[in-house]
């Protein structure tokens, strides 16, 4: 997928890795204030929004938290664009939830062309070559067969097969010894195909910048989750200035609160 800003953009937010449930509503609240008050003009969501989503049908409940939050997705979306890209916990967001949400689907992976540059947004999880398992059941999750078998299921059937896959997920990653990144071949590979000269991503919740091969680099956003100590939470934004030593965009990592505070800088 490729997609042009439009010219009156001139400052962009970058999250992911919220992982929104009833049992973390600081998150829940810190992210609705974020929505609120952002300066930016567009903000993409780049994977797992939601810890868990096992179908559009959760928002028929009007009193849900799913509702809150595509509430408080619709009113931002008022005021400025929003996209929300499927990650590897809430692959299953559809049509009627983007309806619902006032929010653009993005493609994974999509190739954003911003500043004159043109910048890979990925969720991450379908680099991550290394790990075998999760390859395979990735794989499995994202074919159609599986997708209409689940979602010809109940609800309270679908929500417990999904309490009991996190379960599982979390047993995993106690029991791992090892820590599986993206596949720096594979990232190098698709920046070279797309012609683009940074990836950003999430999905590892390991935040940093990773230099690689011919100019190119790759930059992991912050998971968020208001309860951990110290709490986590972080903003990646890129603008456009003139007033930069290079003449080039100008990226930097906020908090929540200075993301809603910082005036966006237009080129003069």
């Amino acid at each position: 997928m490729q997609l042009q800003t439009p010219a009156h953009w001139h400052c962009i937010d970058f999250i992911s890795d919220l992982h929104l449930q009833t049992q973390e509503l600081e998150t829940f609240a810190a992210w609705r204030s974020y929505l609120q008050g952002t300066t930016a003009d567009a903000v993409f969501i780049l994977g797992d929004l939601f810890e868990v989503w096992v179908g559009d049908d959760v928002l028929a409940d009007c009193q849900g938290f799913e509702y809150q939050c595509a509430h408080v997705l619709a009113t931002a979306a008022q005021r400025l664009d929003l996209f929300i890209m499927r990650g590897n916990r809430d692959f299953l967001m559809g049509p009627l939830c983007m309806r619902a949400c006032g929010t653009k689907s993005l493609e994974d992976p999509t190739v954003l062309t911003f500043a004159q540059q043109r910048w890979l947004l990925t969720h991450g999880d379908a680099l991550c070559l290394d790990d075998t398992a999760y390859m395979q059941f990735r794989q499995l999750v994202r074919g159609a067969a599986w997708q209409t078998d689940f979602l010809g299921k109940s609800l309270p059937e679908r929500t417990e097969m999904a309490r009991q896959l996190r379960i599982k997920s979390e047993s995993i990653k106690r029991e791992s010894t090892s820590y599986v990144d993206l596949s720096t071949d594979a990232v190098n590979h698709l920046l070279h195909v797309e012609q683009a000269t940074t990836m950003v991503h999430g999905h590892t919740h390991r935040p940093g910048e990773h230099v690689l091969s011919n100019g190119r680099k790759r930059i992991v956003l912050s998971d968020w989750d208001l309860s951990a100590k110290p709490p986590r939470a972080e903003v990646l934004r890129i603008r456009q200035s003139s007033q930069s030593a290079t003449g080039g965009p100008v990226v930097e990592r906020l908090t929540p609160a200075q993301a809603c505070a910082t005036a966006t800088n237009t080129p003069a």
